[in-house]
């Protein structure tokens, strides 16, 4: 059963009725509705276009939060081969929300680590909704400290709402781990390659996407802080998530144009969740030429040119 966004209603109800047509013509073989469920079927496409051809930051959002969008264990299957996962961070625990594992993309090998989220109940609170503790960011910088050590480059695929915000998590020091990842992204000598799949949330995507290279999907979105959480702040009423979206500037386009995100991967027709494997392959396309840019540069050269993107952040697009 497809899930439909709030603004997806009117799509839903196209599309439903020509699914009851072909119901009720499979259940009377006298009954020919196909010519009326194929215009039906032109009618949603059609609307479908108009929809996401003028998508605003706040229904971006939900189309990045899409419970049926394709997540991280979805691309490491259909994109890497030999896959070997990882665990643990040698000093506390094991943490489902990041995977994370030698492999191999298109006979290159690569360290690739990512958030998980999970597809349904058990697995989303097994994943803990891709919301990361201490120990899977210490897990992500002992994978990245390998990959240094026998040059391997390294792919990350980011989808997380944030950095899990618990008690025990802030008692195990979430904020030095994240610090400390970040900072390890910023001195390995191989290629870092990034890639936003879903929801880019504050320090727990900063701290995996401090790459040489920074990719987002169309629909994608990449915050400081959610629209919700910061319509609380400023406004005072999560109501307000709407403005604040806007405000954020957190979409893959005015990203690109603020030179954050170096280039915008395309989306099917309606979203990821729609066509997955045309997404998943697009991503495919897209590590591999921005892998084959990185390639030939020298260890100082890859930390030289990771720093200076950081640090030239601000000096172009609407922030100039």
């Amino acid at each position: 059963m497809t899930h439909y966004l709030d603004f997806e209603k009117p799509l839903a109800d196209i599309e439903g009725k020509a699914e009851e047509l072909r119901a009720m013509a499979r259940q009377s073989e006298d009954m020919d509705v196909e010519a009326e469920a194929r215009a039906l079927d032109g009618k949603a496409k059609t609307l479908l276009k108009d929809l996401y051809g003028k998508l605003t930051p706040w229904r971006k959002c939900q189309v990045a939060r899409h419970p049926e969008r394709p997540h991280c264990k979805d691309y490491i299957e259909a994109l890497f081969t030999e896959f070997t996962p990882l665990a643990g961070d040698r000093n506390f625990a094991e943490d489902d929300a990041v995977m994370g594992g030698l492999a191999r993309l298109d006979d290159r090998a690569v360290m690739v680590i990512g958030h998980e989220k999970g597809h349904d109940t058990t697995s989303r609170i097994t994943r803990n909704f891709g919301m990361a503790r201490p120990e899977g960011y210490r897990k992500a910088l002992r994978l990245m400290d390998m990959a240094d050590r026998f040059g391997l480059p390294v792919v990350t695929l980011i989808d997380t709402p944030g950095a899990y915000p618990g008690k025990g998590a802030e008692e195990r020091g979430q904020s030095e781990a994240i610090a400390r990842a970040t900072e390890k992204c910023l001195q390995i000598g191989v290629p870092l390659v990034s890639v936003i799949i879903g929801e880019g949330g504050s320090g727990g995507a900063v701290a995996f996407a401090t790459g040489n290279r920074v990719a987002m999907l169309e629909h994608a979105v990449y915050s400081v802080i959610s629209p919700e959480g910061c319509a609380s702040i400023l406004w005072k009423d999560a109501d307000k998530m709407r403005e604040a979206a806007e405000a954020l500037r957190l979409t893959a386009q005015d990203l690109h144009q603020l030179g954050v995100c170096d280039r915008v991967i395309p989306e099917p027709l309606g979203g990821a969740h729609r066509a997955p494997e045309t997404a998943i392959n697009a991503v495919r396309t897209a590590l591999n030429g921005l892998l084959n840019d990185l390639e030939g540069m020298s260890r100082a050269d890859l930390i030289r040119a990771r720093r200076d993107k950081f640090l030239n952040m601000g000096s172009k697009g609407l922030a100039a």
